[in-house]
C-alpha cells in the first residue's frame, strides 16, 4: 500500500495524529556525485518525509525530488516483501511465496548442480554498483563469486571509457570539487547536465557566473545551464573528440600551449599535437555540426582565461569515440597550462580520492571467463563454453538498462536458464526470475555514502526496520556462502559484522572518525588544487598525454575519429540522457506521464509529425512506440528518450535500449548508447 505524505503539518500536529516523531540523520548512497546528507522523519516505525540535512556542507539541507519520493518505493505496490518462486511462464510475473530457507536452499542447490555439471563459469553474477556504497557491493558477494569460481563480470555499462581515459592520463588524480567552481573565470560543462544529476553543482556554477565567469556548455541538448551560457555548442553525438582536438590544435599552433609545464609534468604532448593537427576549426565544426566561429571562440576563451575549468561528464563517453573524447577533453588543461591554481584544471570523478582498495575482501579473483556486461544478450543466447545456465542479478535492472534489449529478453525467456533476482521492487528483470529475493533499501540498512563530485564520506544508518522480510546484501550473501561452505568462522557473515570488519580495516583516521559519528577528512583535502596538493597517480607523477600502450588496442588509434554510423535508412541519432525522474532505472516504477520522444521542429516537419503524435522509433534491432514532443531543445538530427525508462512507460513495452547496438566503445569496453541510429514515423501510417 502506498503511504501518503502528511503534507506540511508541524511536529506537534503529527504527534497528536499518530504518535511520537523522530528525525534520523543518514546519507544517500544512490548513483549521483553529491552523496547528500539526509534528515528522515519517522513516525510509528515508518518513513514520513525525507529532507536534506546540513551535516554535509556541500549538499547543505536540500535534496533532489527523486530522493524526496523514495518513501513511495519503500511502501509502494511494487515493493518485494518476501521470497518467492516462479509459478507461471517467464516474464508473466506470477510467483508463489516461500520461506527464506526454501529460497536460499534452492539457490545453493542450483549453484552446486551447475558447478558439478558444467563448471562454475556457467554461473554469471550480474550487478552494477552505481547506487551502492562500500558495504552493499563487492564484499561478501565478491567472496562468493571468487571462491565458487563463477564467471567474472566486467562492469562497463557506465564510466568505463572515461575511467580508462582518466586512469591512463592522470591515474585518477583527484579533481576540482564543487567548492572551487566560483574561483574559475571560465567553466566548460562538457557532456554533463547537473540540473538532472548532481544538482548541488548548479549553485556553485551560478555563483561563478555572478562573479563574472564565462560559461560554455557542450551538449546536443539545450540543458537548463546551456540557456544561460555564453556559448552553447550543440555537437552531434559522437563528435566531441574532434571538437576537443580542434581546441588542442589552436593551442599548439598559436603559442598557447604551456611548453614549460608540458616539459616538466607530462609525456606524449608531441604525439597529441600531431594527432590534433588535421582538425582545423572548419573541419571539426563540419563533422560536429556547429558554427566554426563559435568553436574558435571557445578555443580563444580557453586560451586566454585563468583559472579555467573543464567539467568532463559521462554523456560524451556513450559512443564509439567515447574514450578518445574523454582523453582529448581531459588533456586540455595540461596543454593549456590551466593547472596549479584554485579553480583551474579538470573536474570529473573523485571516487578514488580516499585511496580505499577493499583489501578486506581477502580472496583474489580466479582466472575464469570475463563477461562484458554490455554483452548480456550474447552471453545468454550464444555463449557455449560453457553456456550460462545460472544468472544471479542484483543491484541492477538489465532488462531496461543494457543494450540490445530484445536479445536480453529472449535469453531471459530460456526455460533452461535458472535466474535469481535479488531486488527491492518488481523490476522488468525481476519478472523473469525463477527465484525472487527481497532486498532492503538504503533506508533500512547501513552503508558508506561516498561523494564523487564533492569529496565526502559518510556512514548511512538504518532509519527504519526492514519492510516485510527484506534482507540486506551482506546477510543474504553471507547465508549463501555459509550454505556453500565458503566462509571461515572468523569472517563476517552479515551486515553488522561486515560493518565492523570494514571500519576496522579503513585507514585509522577515517575509521575512527566514522565510528565517532563525524565526517572524516580525505587524504587529499576537501578541495585540492591539482599539481599543487595532488599529482597524477602515475609512477613518475607525470601526466601521460599519449599512453602508447593503448594506441594499438583502439579501433583506429588514440585521438582518432570513427565516422558516424548513420545511414540513409536510419539517419537520426538517438540519445538517452539522465532525467529528473530516475537514477538510472531506480524509481522508474513510480507513476509518471507517458514517456515522450523529443525531436527538433525541423526533423518533425520533414516527417509530417506534430506535437503529441503517436510515433514509432525504429531500426533493425527493434522499435519503441510513444508520443512526441517537438521543441528546439535538442539539435536537428538528434532525438532523445530519457534514460532509465521502464517498459510500462511506453505504448509497446519496449524502451530505448531496444534500439541500442551492443557494440563497445574505443576504450574500456563501454556501452555505445548514443550510437543508436533510428528513423521516426507516425504510428498511424505504419
Amino acid at each position: 500500500m502506498r503511504m501518503a505524505t502528511p503534507g506540511k503539518l508541524d511536529r506537534s500536529a503529527r504527534e497528536a495524529l499518530g504518535g511520537p516523531v523522530s528525525v534520523v540523520e543518514t546519507a544517500c548512497p544512490l548513483d549521483c556525485p553529491d552523496a547528500c546528507s539526509l534528515a528522515v522523519t519517522v513516525q510509528q516505525g515508518k518513513v514520513v518525509t525525507i529532507d536534506g540535512s546540513h551535516r554535509n556542507p556541500v549538499t547543505d539541507g536540500y535534496i533532489c525530488a527523486k530522493v524526496r519520493k523514495f518513501g513511495e518505493r519503500v511502501y509502494g505496490p511494487d515493493r518485494l516483501l518476501y521470497p518467492a518462486v516462479r509459478s507461471g511462464r517467464k516474464g508473466a510475473g506470477t510467483f508463489k511465496r516461500v520461506s527464506w530457507d526454501e529460497a536460499l536452499e534452492m539457490v545453493a542447490s542450483r549453484f552446486e548442480k551447475a558447478k558439478a555439471e558444467t563448471g562454475g563459469a556457467s554461473i554469471l553474477p550480474y550487478s552494477y554498483g552505481g547506487s551502492n556504497g562500500l558495504l552493499t557491493q563487492d564484499n561478501i558477494d565478491a567472496q562468493l563469486w571468487r571462491r565458487f569460481g563463477t564467471s567474472r563480470l566486467a562492469r562497463t555499462v557506465c564510466a568505463a571509457p572515461t575511467g580508462a581515459a582518466n586512469t591512463a592520463l592522470y591515474g585518477k588524480m583527484p579533481s576540482i570539487t564543487y567548492q572551487d567552481y566560483p574561483e574559475a573565470q571560465l567553466i566548460i560543462l562538457w557532456g554533463v547536465n547537473p540540473s538532472a544529476s548532481g544538482i548541488h553543482l548548479v549553485p556553485y556554477v551560478r555563483e561563478a557566473q555572478k562573479r563574472g565567469a564565462t560559461l560554455v556548455v557542450i551538449d546536443p541538448r539545450t540543458t537548463p545551464l546551456a540557456r544561460s551560457a555564453s556559448v552553447h555548442l550543440a555537437v552531434k553525438p559522437g563528435t566531441d573528440v574532434v571538437v576537443a582536438l580542434a581546441i588542442h590544435r589552436y593551442l599548439f599552433a598559436n603559442g598557447h600551449a604551456d611548453e614549460a609545464f608540458l616539459r616538466a609534468h607530462t609525456h606524449g604532448a608531441g604525439t597529441l599535437c600531431e594527432r590534433a593537427e588535421p582538425w582545423t576549426f572548419e573541419r571539426a565544426a563540419g563533422v560536429a555540426g556547429v558554427d566554426p566561429a563559435l568553436l574558435e571562440r571557445v578555443a580563444e576563451l580557453y586560451a586566454r582565461s585563468t583559472p579555467a575549468l573543464v567539467r568532463c561528464g559521462w554523456g560524451l563517453e556513450r559512443n564509439r569515440n567515447g574514450g578518445n573524447a574523454a582523453m582529448a577533453v581531459l588533456a586540455l588543461p595540461a596543454v593549456g597550462g590551466k593547472f596549479g591554481v584554485r579553480g583551474g584544471g579538470y573536474s570529473m570523478s573523485n571516487s578514488a580520492s580516499w585511496n580505499i582498495d577493499r583489501t578486506w575482501i581477502g580472496t583474489a579473483e580466479p582466472d575464469t571467463r570475463v563477461v562484458n556486461m554490455n554483452h548480456l544478450g550474447r552471453a545468454l543466447t550464444e555463449y557455449d563454453d560453457p553456456a550460462v545456465n545460472v544468472l544471479f542479478v542484483y543491484n541492477c535492472n538489465p532488462a531496461v538498462t543494457v543494450p540490445d534489449q530484445r536479445r536480453i529478453l529472449h535469453g531471459l525467456e530460456r526455460e533452461d536458464l535458472f535466474t535469481v533476482v535479488f531486488e527491492q521492487v518488481m523490476t522488468d528483470t525481476a519478472l523473469y526470475a525463477d527465484v525472487l529475493l527481497p532486498a532492503t533499501t538504503f533506508l533500512e540498512g547501513y552503508d558508506f555514502a561516498k561523494g564523487y563530485g564533492p569529496i565526502s564520506l559518510d556512514l548511512g544508518k538504518a532509519v527504519i526496520d526492514a519492510v516485510g522480510e527484506a534482507r540486506s546484501n551482506a546477510d543474504v550473501f553471507g547465508d549463501l556462502c555459509s550454505r556453500l561452505g565458503l566462509l571461515t568462522s572468523d569472517e563476517p557473515a552479515g551486515e553488522l559484522d561486515l560493518l565492523v570488519h570494514v571500519l576496522d580495516r579503513l585507514p585509522e583516521s577515517i575509521g575512527s572518525e566514522l565510528r565517532a559519528g563525524g565526517l572524516p577528512s580525505p587524504p587529499c583535502g576537501f578541495a585540492p588544487i591539482q599539481f599543487v596538493d595532488v599529482f597524477p597517480n602515475t609512477p613518475d607523477q607525470k601526466a601521460d598525454l599519449f599512453p602508447a600502450a593503448l594506441d594499438p588496442g583502439t579501433p583506429m588509434g588514440l585521438y582518432r575519429f570513427q565516422p558516424d554510423p548513420a545511414t540513409d535508412r536510419y539517419p537520426l541519432a538517438l540519445i538517452s540522457p539522465a532525467s529528473e525522474r530516475t537514477i538510472s532505472s531506480t524509481l522508474g516504477e513510480l507513476p509518471r506521464p507517458d514517456v515522450k520522444l523529443l525531436m527538433h521542429p525541423d526533423d518533425a516537419r520533414a516527417r509530417g509529425l506534430a506535437e503529441n503524435d503517436l510515433v514509432r522509433i525504429f531500426n533493425e534491432l527493434g522499435e519503441v512506440h510513444c508520443t512526441l514532443t517537438v521543441a528546439p531543445d535538442v539539435r536537428p538530427g538528434t532525438v532523445s528518450l530519457p534514460k532509465g525508462t521502464w517498459r510500462r512507460s511506453t505504448r509497446n513495452n519496449t524502451t530505448g535500449t531496444a534500439l541500442v547496438p551492443d557494440t563497445l566503445t574505443d576504450l574500456g569496453g563501454g556501452a555505445c548508447f548514443n550510437d543508436a541510429r533510428v528513423q521516426v514515423g507516425s504510428l498511424a501510417n505504419a
